[in-house]
């Protein structure tokens, strides 16, 4: 079974208006509300790929439970832990004076609510993939994430790490299946912040392949993604498209990278439809529909490099 853990989850509302003015009443043209946050997402998009999933993490509140309602009509199995407090709720405004990022805090998570998280987390055994994505909820500290790696180990689930949080480096020795920082959160957990050329970023990788990470996929916005494991080193363009919201894309790749390369096995052609598939995301309001991935692989090319350790 495959499951997705996301400890902050929200109600992303997107607003769309001509002016976005201080101290007039703005009327917005549309809007539009998704259930929202990282491992959220991962579900959904497996969801879109015929892959089944259950979403764990924390829900509360009215806005809570329109994130359930809306995954139970999709069809996404979900087993969240309710707690005290609202689940936040994200705002971003698109006007023709820019794009305006409204992020919430989100509710405070008591122990008693994180120990039952990790009480169906215990369950899990050497059948089972774990994402964990998204950041933490006030209340949860990081290390209930050092936890959840021995827990992997001991029980052998394989766990897929999409976080920022700069533990990520500490995680390292417990060999995750897979980790996917962006750019900028890899050069700032494993380089110490240093804009670093792609030869030294690739090197850093290929440490952390050799110290027990499987696969390691550095997405890279516009730019593409590049994937590294002990076998291969490979390098994907993305496809040209007018950006509209780029907050879900990094989801997308990953959800679809795991989901076409369970299917065929290709880690090339996996990629390819991953970084695709992350584009028509960031082209649109919401998570692709998958409609113009095809259209868009066509202008992707995946190059191969060389490993610069034998």
């Amino acid at each position: 079974m495959i499951y997705t853990c996301t400890m902050n989850p929200a109600i992303d509302l997107f607003v769309e208006m001509d002016t976005f003015v201080a101290d007039e009443v703005n009327r917005s043209k549309y809007e539009e509300y998704q259930p929202n946050g990282k491992g959220v997402n991962v579900s959904l998009i497996l969801k879109q790929l015929n892959i089944e999933s259950t979403a764990l993490g924390f829900l509360g509140g009215f806005s809570g439970d329109f994130i359930k309602n809306e995954l139970d009509k999709i069809g996404v199995n979900n087993a969240f832990v309710e707690v005290d407090g609202i689940t936040r709720i994200n705002t971003f405004v698109q006007s023709e004076n820019g794009e305006f990022k409204i992020v919430n805090q989100g509710p405070v998570i008591d122990g008693d609510a994180q120990d039952m998280l990790i009480s169906t987390l215990q369950t899990l055994t050497d059948e089972d993939v774990l994402f964990v994505s998204g950041s933490l909820p006030r209340g949860v500290d990081h290390s209930i994430l050092i936890q959840i790696a021995q827990l992997s180990k001991a029980q052998g689930f394989k766990l897929i790490w999409d976080i920022s949080d700069p533990v990520l480096k500490d995680l390292v020795k417990y060999r995750p299946y897979l980790i996917k920082p962006n750019i900028d959160e890899f050069r700032e957990i494993f380089l110490e912040g240093r804009k670093t050329g792609e030869g030294e970023m690739v090197e850093a990788a290929e440490s952390l392949i050799d110290e027990g990470v499987e696969n390691i996929i550095i997405s890279n916005g516009g730019s593409g993604a590049w994937l590294i494991n002990e076998n291969i080193v490979i390098e994907a363009d993305a496809p040209e498209g007018t950006v509209v919201n780029t907050a879900c894309s990094g989801d997308t790749l990953l959800a679809t990278y795991y989901a076409v390369f369970k299917r065929t096995g290709d880690e090339k052609a996996a990629l390819k439809e991953a970084v695709a598939a992350g584009s028509s995301t960031a082209f649109r309001s919401g998570l692709t529909d998958f409609s113009d991935v095809k259209a868009l692989m066509s202008e992707i090319n995946v190059i191969d490099h060389k490993r610069t350790e034998v």
